[in-house]
């Protein structure tokens, strides 16, 4: 029997896809937002496809502040446009 592989919804575009496939946003307990690329940090975490455009409607919607329940800040919007190129 195959091993079942996890879906995960991208914020962005709305598209199920296989978790490994997307890129992981993490807000770890003491607050501090960063890219997760092996997806075991531990805290709260969203995912979004590894497309600028995906990012591009996420901070338009402020989708990504919801999901994580915090307020983010211009630079680390820039920090993960940086962590996608």
């Amino acid at each position: 029997m195959p091993k079942k592989i996890p879906q995960r919804t991208c914020m962005g575009c709305q598209a199920k896809k296989d978790k490994h496939e997307l890129v992981r946003i993490v807000r770890s307990p003491d607050g501090e937002i960063s890219v997760d690329m092996t997806g075991k940090k531990a805290g709260r975490g969203a995912y979004i496809c590894p497309e600028q455009a995906c990012l591009e409607k996420v901070m338009k919607s402020r989708r990504l502040e919801r999901v994580l329940e915090t307020s983010i800040s211009q630079e680390v919007y820039d920090r993960l446009k940086e962590a996608l190129e």
